[in-house]
């Protein structure tokens, strides 16, 4: 836009009423004097530099931009571009979080990950939820076969999975991103109570939303889990971030003959007996038609990539 012999702007006289120095007031509602006693508001926001204002009666006189400008062009503001989705389910597992230790929580893993998260809120705007793991940890599998109860491995399991949102939280909010724990079992001194009103209600204002501890019961997955999370939030898709940047035919750490798909139908997947997900999992994302998108959380920038709908990654829907 441009404007050519701009008329003078005026500010009536006593607008300012208390000023002390040169400069105004950071983003007042300003006044065009026309002469004819009638003020216009516009939209001119000024900032100012300088002391404080303080008492003045004497400073009356008019304050005039005498000249805008022979020729003023405004920039239209960079677009964002626009996300393949707008509010993710983001399901990672504990072993992501090992980093190159065998075991545990490491931070330096934790901080990558915060900021694969941070980038693509910053780039998309997007609303982001979180499911993660426990296998860097317990896995409830695995403690019932060496005897102990289900239940019992599966609690273990869950509390696990609280430890590694707290750690999670942690290196998102130290990157400035407001970030909440719910958690399906009730420990109320260091999670939110798994409310799904309360939940959308965070994700709404832009906080990340971590659930911590499954589904609450024993016998379900995370991986249930997170497909259970995904469907009660309303998420367009659930992205699991990976080892490899899909789903492939075979393994491709094992068979260098493996492919890796593209596209798949929720049919094919449970045909060619493709191991992404638990079948309860599957069949509750494909019930509520919702994709999963399968890729790599160990490459850089590899979410607003993915997003963006560019790199290397598998989309499996109806």
């Amino acid at each position: 836009m441009s404007m050519k012999g701009a008329r003078p702007i005026r500010f009536g006289p006593g607008f300012f009423g208390q000023l002390s120095s040169i400069g105004t007031r950071a983003g007042f509602e300003n006044h065009m004097d026309d002469g004819s006693g009638a003020a216009a508001q516009t939209g001119l926001e000024i900032t100012t530099s300088g002391p404080n204002y303080g008492p003045n009666p004497g400073f009356e006189p008019a304050l005039e931009v005498i000249e805008a400008a022979d020729s003023c062009t405004l920039e239209p503001q960079a677009r964002r571009e626009r996300p393949m989705f707008q509010r993710i389910l983001l399901k990672i597992s504990g072993e992501a979080l090992m980093g190159a230790a065998g075991y545990g929580i490491d931070g330096a893993a934790c901080k990558a990950l915060a900021i694969e998260i941070k980038s693509a809120i910053e780039s998309f705007d997007v609303q982001i939820c979180l499911v993660i793991g426990g296998g860097n940890i317990f896995r409830g599998l695995a403690g019932a076969a060496r005897g102990m109860e289900r239940p019992t491995a599966d609690s273990m399991g869950m509390l696990a999975t609280v430890m590694n949102a707290l750690a999670m939280q942690d290196a998102l909010e130290k990157l400035g991103l407001k970030t909440r724990v719910l958690s399906a079992v009730r420990m109320e001194q260091i999670a939110e109570p798994l409310i799904r009103r309360r939940a959308i209600r965070h994700m709404e204002k832009g906080r990340v939303v971590i659930f911590a501890a499954g589904t609450g019961n024993p016998f379900f997955t995370t991986d249930t889990g997170a497909a259970l999370r995904a469907a009660e939030m309303g998420c367009d898709a659930m992205f699991k971030g990976t080892q490899v940047d899909g789903v492939y035919s075979a393994d491709p750490k094992l068979d260098p003959l493996a492919v890796r798909y593209d596209r798949l139908t929720y049919d094919e997947m449970i045909i060619q007996d493709l191991k992404v997900m638990d079948m309860s999992a599957v069949q509750l994302m494909r019930e509520n038609r919702i994709p999963i998108v399968v890729f790599s959380i160990r490459n850089e920038g590899a979410l607003v990539e993915v997003l963006a709908g560019r790199g290397a990654y598998t989309i499996i829907n109806i």
